[in-house]
């Protein structure tokens, strides 16, 4: 046995003699005897030549044998090759194929007739094998055409998942297409079938997804049935090699027993034949050729024995058997090397397989590393389609959008650049910069949960395409950055306003250290000493101050050292650098270091001169305001009565123009009544009276009489409203009355001037709405409004119609609506109606009081509020809610 080598190197080569040698040799010594021993042994010449034919014939048959070995290693790996590289040429195969029928058939004529058999079965297995090989071939060229025709389905079924509205539908097919990949790396045809009919059984009522969905699931299929019967026909092709392997090594085997079976028997034949011509030449021809025997078994037989057993061993799965005579320069070191190479190549392949089945747990350990990972991360990951869709998403994303599960997130949102971001334009800003450089690192922008919240997230992603270059997803992971940029903006906001304080703030604001120089100073006060803040760092007070002649003490800062608190605020005055003095209200505190002692002292001084001056100045406008005021409401109290007077004489000369009518009509009567009287009278001195006469007076009389009482009666109704309502306006304690009579009174002492201002007045009063409240200002403020409309919402003696509406609002209060349809008001006469003094007609005598003195009856006097609506040409209404009984605080103002 030789020592075992590295793979893929051979030991080096040691010279053996050939069998042709060593049978050549045996012959010669054999035939030397021969010629020694008897020229006579005919018989014994004849069975020596027949023998020497014997082991000619029987050395043919085991060069056939080797040939057989190398041809059927031959036509196993281009087979091997075949199947799995389809791009190798089925020709080798067939090649091979025909040179292994061509041995056999040569061996099958060596052979005996009981071992034909065997070969003939050999050759029918070798039928099979063309035939499958042929299958083989045409199953690998179909499957070739079907993932030719694969890419452009594909790229159609991803487009048409991108473009479909139903994200369910969406997220299946991307589902069913992943478990399609993974079966097809896993080289699990039914998986991928399965999945595929699976994806094809989907309810699909879009068109275009259909037919999609159809074709890359019909291609799947077809290969996936393809790749099945090219594996089960690699396997029936497998088996059959076994076993052809295995008839060979018995046929070997047994033609090796037999040779040694023949050599025994005709050498016995051979020494019983020849005992009788020479014993010594005899004995010696049966030495030497027992000689030769064992010199060609050793030389032969033993190694080719030895070189089977390797080979079963390497059969039965011992790869790291040892083939021997590796080294031998001759035909069995050319079978021993072939056996090794085969041994090597099956080591090869086991390694490969052993690396593959390593490659594919690692890619399962991996995708359920990436299973959990994507399930327990902290930070939201997603998967979109480039229209906007959610197709997958953790549970993390799904809590940070507020919902319960990824699903739920999923079925909750549609358009994402509509529903989840607060800036439809970041989503535009990020599709541009997907498709400028295929992905975004830490892209901020801000969205709204489901319950209305809005974060902001931090989003890192990259672009998928298909191999058209397409992209047909976005892939990332988010990060709630909200409470960062809540930091981020207290910290700016905080920064901001600390410079604003330090370089802005009109106030005196510098540091010192405990040597009393100064670490910090703001620009104000740079400027009150004349210098850039950046030159006072380091120097002191005194250096300062010094530089034009004045001087401050420290004592102040002494205080604070030694105390360890701050002063608290207290004044004091030093010149600045123009040598103007200044006033100021100054405090000084410590800085303490992380030990508790004295680092820093800090001051704050603000400037107090102007602000004494202003004091001073205020005191003396104080008291000139105080005098002013007093004046002005003295005046203003003037012009309420003097309002109050002109209102009333507007109301006297009203009255007295409707009383002056039933006065003149009743005075008319009279004087006709007279010249009546004094023509009877005269009638009846004379006894001219008649009695047509009488009844003719009489009936003048009559209806003199009844105009004289209608007309006086209306005079002394008017008088009498005129009496109460001057009486209720004189009476300013609270009374019981009914409003709506009360409301009828004081329109009877407006009548009178609507006729000559083209106006209608109307009045719609509630019955039996009684208050105990005050009926003079209510009075007053009818009169008031009345009078403000005819002198501002008709102008130009426009007609126009104004109406009171008086009723009951809730238990307590009572409603009183007055209404014009006049010109209105603009915003800034709205703004200001109720103000003192403010009229639009003060060139045509208009006091500004009328309303004010409206405001001020109903919110003081009657307890109730009042509510003014009026646009320009909109007309003016003005709401007044009063408590039926006047509060007794308002009574007592």
């Amino acid at each position: 046995m030789t020592a075992e080598t590295p793979p893929n190197s051979l030991p080096p080569r040691s010279f053996s003699l050939s069998i042709g040698q060593l049978t050549f040799g045996s012959f010669m010594l054999v035939l030397a005897v021969i010629i020694i021993t008897s020229t006579a042994s005919v018989i014994a010449i004849r069975h020596i030549d027949s023998t020497f034919a014997e082991l000619q014939r029987l050395q043919s048959v085991g060069d056939l044998a080797q040939d057989i070995d190398r041809r059927m290693n031959e036509l196993r790996l281009a087979a091997r090759d075949f199947v799995t590289d389809p791009g190798t040429q089925s020709v080798q195969v067939g090649e091979a194929a025909t040179a292994l029928g061509d041995v056999l058939k040569k061996t099958r004529l060596e052979l005996a007739p009981e071992q034909q058999d065997m070969i003939d079965g050999v050759t029918e297995r070798l039928t099979t094998y063309r035939n499958g090989i042929e299958r083989i071939s045409a199953l690998i060229n179909r499957r070739a055409e079907m993932i030719v025709a694969l890419p452009p389905l594909r790229e159609r079924f991803d487009a048409a998942i991108a473009d479909t509205p139903d994200p369910h539908i969406a997220s299946a097919l991307f589902q069913a297409q992943s478990r399609i990949a993974s079966a097809l790396l896993a080289r699990n045809p039914s998986a991928a079938e399965n999945a595929a009919e699976g994806m094809r059984s989907m309810t699909i009522t879009e068109p275009k997804l259909r037919a999609a969905v159809d074709g890359y699931a019909d291609v799947i299929i077809g290969i996936s049935r393809r790749e099945g019967q090219i594996s089960d026909i690699d396997k029936e092709v497998l088996g059959a090699e076994g076993r052809l392997i295995q008839r060979v090594t018995e046929l070997l085997r047994e033609v090796s027993e037999r040779r040694g079976r023949v050599l025994s028997r005709d050498f016995a034949r051979t020494l019983a034949e020849a005992k009788w011509q020479s014993i010594v030449l005899g004995t010696a021809g049966v030495l030497i050729g027992i000689f030769a025997s064992l010199l060609v078994v050793r030389r032969t037989v033993r190694p080719l024995g030895a070189i089977a057993t390797s080979i079963r061993a390497v059969a039965g799965g011992e790869k790291n058997a040892s083939i021997p005579a590796t080294d031998v320069d001759n035909e069995i070191g050319d079978i021993a090397r072939a056996a090794e190479v085969f041994r090597q190549t099956l080591v090869d392949a086991d390694a490969a397989r052993e690396a593959a089945v390593r490659a594919l747990a690692e890619q399962r350990l991996a995708e359920e590393s990436y299973r959990k990972l994507f399930e327990s991360s902290v930070d939201g990951i997603y998967v979109t389609t480039p229209g906007g869709t959610l197709l997958n998403a953790n549970p993390a994303l799904a809590r940070m959008m507020g919902y319960a599960t990824p699903q739920d997130l999923i079925n909750g949102i549609g358009d994402i650049a509509g529903t989840v971001y607060v800036h439809p334009e970041a989503r535009a800003e990020y599709e541009r910069l997907m498709q400028r450089d295929g992905m975004v690192r830490e892209y901020e922008y801000q969205v709204r949960t489901r319950n209305g919240l809005v974060l902001w997230l931090s989003d890192s992603a990259s672009a998928v395409h298909n191999e058209a270059g397409v992209i047909v997803r976005y892939e990332g992971t988010v990060r709630d950055i909200t409470d960062q940029k809540r930091a981020e903006d207290a910290i700016a906001e905080g920064r901001r306003l600390l410079q604003m304080v330090i370089d802005t703030v009109p106030a005196v604001i510098n540091v010192k250290d405990k040597e009393l120089r100064y670490v910090l100073m703001n620009r104000y006060m740079a400027g009150i000493f004349g210098v850039e803040p950046g030159d006072a760092i380091g120097r002191t007070t005194a250096d300062l101050m010094s530089r034009y002649g004045a001087a401050k003490t420290d004592e102040p800062d002494k205080r604070v050292l030694a105390a360890g608190k701050e002063l608290g605020f207290y004044e004091e005055e030093y010149k600045d650098a123009s040598g103007h003095m200044r006033q100021w209200l100054v405090n000084k505190l410590p800085i303490l270091d992380a030990a508790g002692e004295i680092e820093n002292i800090v001051t704050v001084a603000l400037d107090i001169g102007e602000r004494k001056r202003v004091e001073s100045e205020m005191r003396k406008a104080k008291d000139s305001a105080e005098g002013a005021l007093r004046n002005l409401r003295e005046t203003q109290n003037s012009l309420i009565e003097a309002e109050k007077l002109a209102a009333l004489g507007r109301l006297v000369a009203g009255v007295a123009h409707e009383v002056n009518n039933p006065v003149g009509i009743s005075l008319t009567v009279a004087s006709a009544l007279e010249r009546k009287t004094s023509n009877f009278t005269a009638e009846v001195a004379r006894g001219e009276l008649r009695r047509s006469s009488l009844n003719d007076f009489l009936e003048t009389s009559r209806d003199a009489s009844s105009q004289l009482v209608a007309n006086l009666n209306r005079a002394a109704e008017l008088i009498q409203s005129f009496k109460q309502v001057a009486a209720d306006r004189n009476y300013s304690d609270q009374r019981s009355f009914d409003l709506g009579d009360l409301t009828e009174q004081v329109v009877m002492s407006l009548r009178p001037g609507l006729r000559k201002h083209n106006l209608t007045l109307n009045v719609e009063c509630q019955p039996n709405l009684m208050m105990n409240s005050y009926p003079g200002p209510y009075g007053q403020v009818l009169t008031n409004l009345f009078l403000n409309s005819v002198a501002h919402a008709f102008p130009d003696g426009k007609p126009g119609t104004v109406d009171i509406q008086v009723r009951e609002s809730g238990k307590d209060n009572v409603e009183i609506i007055f209404s014009d349809n006049g010109i209105g008001m603009s915003l800034d006469v709205r703004r200001r109606a109720f103000d003192p003094f403010f009229t639009t007609r003060r060139d045509q005598g208009g006091t500004g009081l009328g309303l004010h003195i409206v405001y001020s009856i109903v919110t003081t006097r009657l307890g109730g509020r009042l509510d003014l609506d009026s646009q320009p040409g909109g007309g003016t209404r003005i709401q007044m809610i009063l408590p039926r009984t006047a509060p007794l605080e308002q009574a007592a103002e």
